[in-house]
């Protein structure tokens, strides 16, 4: 996976770029500071049948000119190039596009075309677009070709961006909040498997003019395994919807195909409390990975930061959504007033149309600080992925402060763990009982919320070995929130083993909560 730090800086660098525009009698205006392409026919279906091609060929990697000079432009050079805000594309359309200039971590060149009218024009790269600290890094660059990307404005007077496309297949949404967090992909090859990870780029986009509260763009992906066509309706609103239409061609056999892939951090929270060694409480920019299953069933898989790198499939069929979320919006469970982790947006995969047989995968990677992505969900198609083959998915991302489909039942809330046995025990007590830990899981709405306290609701946990001993379900005093809770005893000698954990709640036979889902490494101290 590639260091966070790059996404991280990539999001700062959206603060010093430069515009271009071109729309109506505003294409005068980027006429007299560059020169656009010849106006060329554009559909969908060209666009797709050039990936179909591209496909049939071996693969050819992009040519990045001034690669040395590139890498020079680090996170503080970056910071004194900044895009000409007179220069945005569709400047008098309801969002303006900032065009990203290259650097050290985004050097692949990057097409960028306006579409109108079934036309289409290339904008070229050019130094008169941006204004540079140092001047002679402009005049190094007279020759450079390709962008590094680009991002949809808010309307003016606001400076702010909603959405950003840049590195590889990496885009990313700030949501409602205005914050920026977690980032989606246009497709994940080879995730977790014993081969390097294969990261497609977007190689061209072409843009429409933006209308109403959205904005029409597609995209062209190339890499060694595949190659494939794009189509994005993004719509500016509460939530932020991304709908996608992709087609994709693939050059040879592909041992993991990860459709609509999402990618996102967690280091600590309060479930692995251990590992906070910043002053913070907790950081990550999800705590759970959600799903909503063919059959119906509500799933809620707490993250973690596993030893070494972990992978979880959830079987289904025909899924009808998964997402990883960051339900956690307390301030003062983070603390951090410049990351603004409580604010970070959950995002939201819906498919649309039948997706068949598979399984919506998990990554979990080690990670010891904040800057680096560790968290991976997609779907994965049970059927092989072979050379020749063509796959079409289509499917909206959601980015928001919550699931967009809110389940009828309760949810969790937060989970922790700690020793064993009853509260107050001697340490003499305490070193007498056999390995285990104890697991409280906080959950409210849904039917819950309507139930006053008392004494016969359910806590159902299943463990995949072990021991599950002392379970209760109470209500937490004061608050709508109901705890179930209980003691998992292990057998030490296979404490390095992980153990799939089951949780939900109910009343006789009626099912009130969602079902909490948990890998636990005995090895790993609490």
């Amino acid at each position: 996976m590639p260091l966070r730090t790059t996404r991280r800086n990539l999001l700062k660098f959206t603060g010093a770029g430069g515009l271009l525009a071109v729309a109506g009698s505003s294409a005068q205006s980027v006429e007299a500071r560059v020169r656009l392409g010849p106006a060329r026919s554009f559909s969908f279906d060209a666009l797709r049948e050039h990936a179909r091609t591209l496909a049939s060929k071996p693969y050819a990697a992009p040519v990045i000119s001034d690669a040395k000079l590139l890498y020079s432009i680090d996170f503080d050079a970056i910071q004194k190039i900044r895009f000409r805000p007179e220069d945005a594309l569709w400047k008098d359309a309801p969002f303006p596009v900032q065009l990203f200039h290259p650097h050290r971590f985004a050097q692949k060149p990057v097409r960028i075309y306006l579409v109108d009218a079934g036309q289409a024009r290339e904008v070229p790269f050019s130094t008169d677009l941006f204004e540079y600290g140092d001047p002679a890094l402009a005049r190094r660059l007279a020759h450079h070709r390709g962008f590094a990307g680009f991002r949809v404005m808010d309307p003016a007077p606001a400076k702010t961006d909603w959405l950003a496309f840049q590195g590889a297949s990496y885009f990313r949404s700030c949501g409602p909040s205005g914050q920026y967090g977690m980032s989606a992909r246009g497709i994940a090859v080879d995730t977790a498997m014993p081969q390097p990870e294969e990261f497609p780029d977007f190689t061209a986009f072409y843009i429409e003019r933006p209308v109403g509260d959205s904005v029409t763009l597609y995209a062209l992906l190339d890499g060694p395994s595949l190659s494939g066509a794009y189509r994005f309706v993004c719509r500016r609103g509460d939530p932020v919807v991304t709908e996608v239409h992709a087609e994709l061609f693939m050059r040879r056999d592909i041992g993991r195909l990860g459709v609509a892939p999402l990618t996102s951090m967690f280091w600590y929270g309060e479930n692995n409390r251990q590992r906070a060694v910043d002053w913070r409480p907790e950081i990550h920019d999800s705590d759970g990975l959600a799903v909503w299953t063919g059959a119906g069933e509500r799933l809620w898989r707490v993250l973690e930061n596993p030893p070494v790198v972990k992978t979880s499939s959830f079987v289904d069929h025909n899924p009808r959504g998964f997402g990883l979320s960051q339900r956690d919006r307390n301030f003062d469970h983070y603390q951090d007033d410049g990351a603004f982790y409580n604010l970070r947006p959950s995002v939201w995969v819906e498919p649309l149309g039948a997706w068949g047989g598979g399984a919506v995968q998990l990554v979990e990677i080690p990670t010891d600080d904040e800057i680096h992505d560790n968290i991976v969900a997609y779907w994965t198609p049970r059927q092989p992925v072979r050379a020749g083959t063509r796959w079409t998915f289509d499917y909206r991302l959601y980015w928001g402060n919550d699931e967009p489909f809110v389940p009828p039942v309760g949810r969790v809330r937060d989970t922790w763990k700690g020793r064993p046995g009853m509260a107050g025990l001697s340490a003499s007590q305490v070193a007498a009982l056999p390995p285990g830990i104890k697991f409280v899981i906080d959950f409210s709405g849904g039917p819950l919320a309507a139930i006053e306290q008392r004494y016969d609701l359910d806590a159902v946990v299943t463990a995949s070995r072990g021991r599950i001993d002392d379970r209760h379900v109470l209500k937490v005093v004061g608050t709508d929130r109901w705890r179930a809770s209980f003691d998992l005893y292990t057998d030490d000698a296979s404490a390095n083993d992980p153990i799939e954990l089951r949780c939900y709640v109910r009343l006789g036979e009626r099912v009130l909560t969602e079902t909490w889902l948990y890998q636990y490494i005995a090895a790993r101290s609490c």
